[in-house]
C-alpha cells in the first residue's frame, strides 16, 4: 500500500507491507529511496519512507533548514502519530542510521530496538566536525553547480562503495538511477544541514541510550567497523552484526544477512 502523508505541507511517499507484529521502519541513505529498503522483508509489517527531500524527483524543501536532525524527527514524529507507529524497530543505513539515532536519542518512546547498517554517532572533534562541514558545503555548491550527474559519477568512485564494483550490473545501474534522479537543491540542503559534521554529536550521549541496539557492518568497510566498535563502548544495550564479503551499503551487497541480523532480535 502506498501512501502520500502530507506533513508540515511536505508529501511523504510512505509504502506499508505485510502486517501484524512486530512493526519495522526503514530510513534509507543519502541519495536514496524508499524503494532500496524493498528487499529488506522481515516479517510484520514494514513501513518504507522517502526522507525528507529525497526520492524519485521529490519536491523542493523550500525551507532549507527544515533538513537538520531536530527538525526532520519533528516531521517524523507526526507522520509516525498519523500512522499509529509504535513500538517500533527502526532502522537506518548510512545517513539514515545517523536520522535514526537522532530519532531515537530525541524520542526513544516510539522506538522498542534500533537497528543501525553502516552508522556513527557524529563527530566529536569540532576542529573535525568544522572541516567536515566545509567540505559538505562544497560538495553541495558543486551539486549546483555541475549538477546531479557529475556529482554522482564522482561520488561512486568514492573507495566507501568501491565492493559494489562487484555487484551486477543491473544492480550497479539501479543504484545509480536512484542517486542521479534525485533532486539537485534537497541533496545539496542535506550535506548542509544534515552532513556528519552538522548533525548533534551524540559520542558523549550515547551510555544513556536504553533502547536495545544492533550495529551492522560489512567486513570490507574498515572505517566504519572501527566507527561501530566505538560505539558499542559506549551503548549500554548493544550487539554487533559484522557481514562477510560487504561493503558500506550491506542491506545492497548481502540482504539476506541483513534479514537474518533483523529477525535474530525478534
Amino acid at each position: 500500500m502506498d501512501k502520500i502523508a502530507v506533513i508540515n505541507d511536505y508529501p511523504y511517499h510512505v509504502r506499508v507491507v505485510g502486517e501484524g507484529n512486530p512493526t519495522w521502519v526503514f530510513f534509507h541513505g543519502f541519495m536514496g529511496s524508499y524503494a532500496e529498503f524493498e528487499q529488506i522483508d522481515p516479517q510484520g509489517t514494514r513501513v518504507y519512507i522517502d526522507l525528507l527531500g529525497f526520492g524519485n524527483q521529490a519536491p523542493v524543501v523550500a525551507d532549507a533548514p527544515r533538513f537538520s536532525a531536530e527538525n526532520q524527527v519533528k516531521d517524523l514524529v507526526a507522520l509516525f502519530d498519523l500512522f499509529d507507529l509504535h513500538d517500533i524497530r527502526l532502522v537506518g543505513y548510512s545517513m539514515g542510521a545517523r536520522l535514526a539515532l537522532a530519532f531515537a536519542m530525541m524520542q526513544p518512546a516510539y522506538v522498542a530496538h534500533l537497528y543501525l547498517e553502516s552508522g556513527t554517532a557524529g563527530l566529536a572533534d569540532i576542529d573535525v566536525r568544522q572541516a567536515r562541514v566545509a567540505a559538505d558545503a562544497e560538495k553541495a555548491q558543486r551539486i549546483e553547480t555541475a549538477g546531479m550527474a557529475k556529482f554522482v559519477a564522482d561520488w561512486e568512485q568514492l573507495p566507501l562503495f568501491a565492493s559494489q564494483q562487484r555487484l551486477s550490473l543491473t544492480q550497479q545501474q539501479l543504484m545509480h538511477e536512484q542517486r542521479v534522479n534525485q533532486t539537485a537543491a534537497n541533496v545539496a540542503n542535506s550535506l548542509r544541514y544534515f552532513g556528519t559534521g552538522t548533525m548533534p554529536n551524540y559520542w558523549d550521549d550515547l551510555a544513556t541510550l536504553l533502547v536495545p541496539v544492533t550495529l551492522i557492518t560489512g567486513e570490507n568497510d574498515q572505517k566504519f567497523d572501527r566507527l561501530n566498535a566505538d560505539m558499542a563502548t559506549q551503548l549500554p544495550n548493544v550487539r554487533r552484526v559484522i557481514v562477510p564479503g560487504a561493503g558500506h551499503n550491506v542491506h545492497f551487497e548481502n540482504g539476506a544477512a541483513v534479514v537474518a541480523a533483523l529477525q535474530a532480535e525478534v
